[in-house]
């Protein structure tokens, strides 16, 4: 039950892997624009992941609330790109102001920039896929960064650029505001959820650590030094303070390896003994009831995604 996908290994680059994963759970559709690939463009706050959000408002399940809160975010910070390989995708002459951390494949592609411009637009196009916001890199994914792009804003794709200018602090910060305003009403739903011991008055902190300028390993410090500062976590909540991606599923199988469970499809897996009990399960089937929903809002608003 996959939710995401590299943007660079071959077998992902079909259309039921695109719909079921990049579109439901990374670019859901805004329908606006004069033909298919335009409507399937991700938009703030959709008509379907606030849908979406309804729903999940009224459930007792916290996997499903994080799970269509990461989408809803992303509505933010994705939106203008779609989840399919498109002409919607493949803009130019993006450039970063002010990012703080570069990777190997970034300062690559800075270098061949630094060396020729046309060159560089050359090979990035043969390199970098029209899917996602692949050639954005991982700009819109940086809560501090400022950065621009150049799209073809014409309803043809008659070559007609124009330049976009985005702030990711402000988008970043427009989402967390949301955030907040929707966990405040499921506290209302279910009050069960609430930390009576916790005092906690005000994001401006935490909003000040989102769009902290540094590279990831600063940013990560930051947050983790906040969280114990505003007491909403101890020096020894490590299993909290610390990221493990597979936490969920060493706790889910008993004969758990890593390099075994990299692989796309997973044979003579072991369950642990309280398997249905896992979160690693309760994502599982987050994830199914997503997927079903999803499509079935997509069809309600006319937009039909055949799988």
């Amino acid at each position: 039950m996959a939710t995401c996908h590299s943007y660079f290994q071959i077998e992902t680059f079909n259309y039921e892997a695109m719909v079921n994963n990049t579109i439901a759970f990374h670019f859901v559709p805004g329908f606006k624009g004069e033909n298919f690939t335009k409507r399937l463009r991700c938009m703030e706050e959709s008509p379907i992941i606030m849908d979406l959000i309804k729903e999940v408002m009224l459930e007792d399940d916290l996997i499903k609330l994080g799970m269509v809160l990461h989408v809803y975010v992303d509505t933010f910070s994705h939106q203008g790109f779609n989840g399919m390989v498109s002409k919607v995708n493949a803009i130019k002459n993006c450039e970063a102001y002010n990012i703080k951390s570069l990777g190997l494949f970034d300062k690559t592609l800075k270098i061949l920039k630094q060396l020729s411009q046309n060159n560089y637009e050359i090979y990035f196009d043969k390199i970098m896929p029209a899917y996602g916001h692949a050639q954005a890199l991982d700009y819109p994914d940086l809560p501090y960064l400022e950065w621009a792009y150049e799209y073809d804003y014409s309803d043809e794709f008659n070559g007609l650029y124009k330049k976009i200018v985005i702030d990711n602090k402000d988008r970043y910060q427009r989402a967390f505001r949301g955030v907040e305003k929707l966990l405040k009403n499921y506290l209302l739903y279910h009050p069960h959820y609430r930390d009576s011991a916790i005092q906690f008055d005000s994001i401006e902190p935490l909003m000040k650590s989102l769009i902290y300028e540094g590279h990831d390993a600063l940013r990560i410090k930051n947050w983790q030094n906040l969280l114990i500062e505003q007491r909403l976590l101890d020096r020894k909540d490590k299993d909290l303070l610390t990221y493990e991606d597979d936490r969920w599923l060493k706790d889910a199988f008993a004969n758990y390896d890593r390099k075994v469970f990299e692989n796309r499809v997973v044979e003579n897996v072991r369950l642990a003994d309280n398997f249905e009990c896992s979160k690693w399960y309760g994502f599982y089937t987050a994830a199914k009831w997503y997927k079903k929903r999803f499509l079935e809002i997509c069809n309600k608003y006319q937009l039909f995604l055949p799988i």
